[in-house]
């Protein structure tokens, strides 16, 4: 059987062959061999397109991870040995991209490698909190529960996003419903009342002249205009998923009323709940803050917890950092961190600080809708009352010299 091969020398540099071997596994030994990491596998020499081979982002959803885990943790709980569950799974599993996965998770572990060494050779897939935490378990004998405590953090976390994107999308449609509207009838509505002024020889306001301008542009140019939108969208998004423009919307977000305080309460509740889990699962602290701060992200928050484990290393209270920047964690984060450092319950003290924001958040989400529907009127009102001014003052002026 040959093998489409993508791999790494030890210097570095990727290679694209065709390798011809009995089984996938016996590719990734003969790479290995080699000096060499395997970098991705795909049967048969040739095929389809590249480009047909592309997936969006990992190729495995977050909640596939998820059951994943929590299936992996249940199996293992009732007694089945760590390569019949991924077996299992594996036969179970309808992802293909998964299902690769799977496969070389239980091969690595039947070669004898620790199974959160397996799970490190697949970083796009699993995070360096789950990896972590995975080898707590597996040094302490109860990997069943850290996987279940993963499990828990990760669905946790994915019910939050959930619900913060789900209150955006209703003044999303509706600001994009404004756009498109508001094209449609520059392009279209406009151009026939500017001929009438035209004719008329009404004498037009400076509103009036900038959307007649703008509208003359937009239907001379329609496919201008369309590649032009297209691509302002396309570069909006680039912008946003790029490190500068998610520190430019973090910014801006933050000094925005109700947004701002659903901001900060969101990112204390998952670097909480990440330093919560990493700690309850045998996590030391130091590596425990190292892996939250990667978790909460390269912003502002995550900032504060790498400050934070830089002066644990030098023996301060973690509580110090996180107090010292409110403006960013709420007091309550600090207060109740310093609260777990008294008591020596840090892990506990900061699973009920994820937990009361979690919550709160969700409570904020559902009332959102009803803080953004007063503005987005405001916003429509305010763009229609503008347009019809504009439209309607030379129809006045007009009338007043008949």
């Amino acid at each position: 059987m040959k093998f489409r091969v993508v791999s790494k020398s030890a210097e570095g540099g990727e290679e694209k062959r065709v390798i011809e071997a009995a089984s996938r596994f016996a590719v990734y030994e003969q790479v290995e061999k080699e000096g060499g990491m395997v970098v991705s596998v795909l049967e048969g020499a040739g095929g389809m397109p590249a480009w047909t081979q592309m997936t969006i982002g990992t190729g495995v959803k977050t909640d596939e991870k998820i059951t994943f885990t929590k299936n992996l943790a249940a199996m293992i709980a009732a007694g089945l040995t760590l390569t019949r569950a991924l077996s299992v799974i594996e036969r179970q599993t309808k992802n293909k991209f998964l299902k690769k996965i799977v496969m070389d998770l239980e091969s690595e572990v039947k070669k004898g490698a620790a199974f959160h060494e397996a799970l490190a050779r697949h970083r796009k897939i699993f995070s360096d909190l789950f990896i972590a935490m995975t080898k707590a378990g597996e040094e302490s004998g109860t990997l069943a529960e850290s996987l279940a405590v993963v499990a828990r953090q990760m669905d946790k976390a994915n019910t939050l996003q959930k619900k913060v994107k789900g209150a955006m999308i209703y003044p999303s449609i509706i600001l994009s419903a404004i756009v498109v509207i508001g094209i449609l009838m520059l392009m279209f509505v406009v151009p026939t009342l500017s001929n009438t002024f035209k004719e008329l020889g009404v004498e037009l306001p400076l509103a009036t002249r900038i959307i007649v301008d703008v509208s003359d542009f937009m239907a001379g140019n329609v496919v201008l205009v369309l590649v032009l939108v297209a691509a302002f969208f396309a570069g909006l998004m680039l912008f946003l998923r790029s490190k500068v423009g998610g520190k430019v919307t973090l910014f801006l977000a933050l000094r925005i009323p109700v947004i701002g305080e659903l901001v900060r309460e969101t990112m204390s509740a998952r670097a909480a709940r990440s330093m919560s889990s990493l700690l309850s699962s045998g996590v030391e602290m130091l590596s425990a803050l190292s892996i939250a701060g990667e978790v909460v992200g390269d912003n502002s928050f995550g900032k504060v917890v790498k400050e934070a484990e830089e002066r644990v290393r030098k023996g301060e209270p973690l509580s110090v950092s996180f107090s010292e920047h409110s403006k960013l964690y709420p007091v309550f984060v600090g207060d109740m961190i310093a609260v777990g450092e008294e008591t020596g319950k840090v892990a506990d003290m900061l699973g009920q600080v994820a937990q009361y924001y979690e919550t709160d958040v969700e409570e904020r989400t559902k009332d959102l809708s009803t803080i953004i529907e007063p503005i987005l009127m405001l916003i429509i009102g305010s763009a229609v009352g503008v347009f019809a001014m504009a439209m309607i003052t030379p129809i006045y002026s007009l009338s007043e010299k008949i």
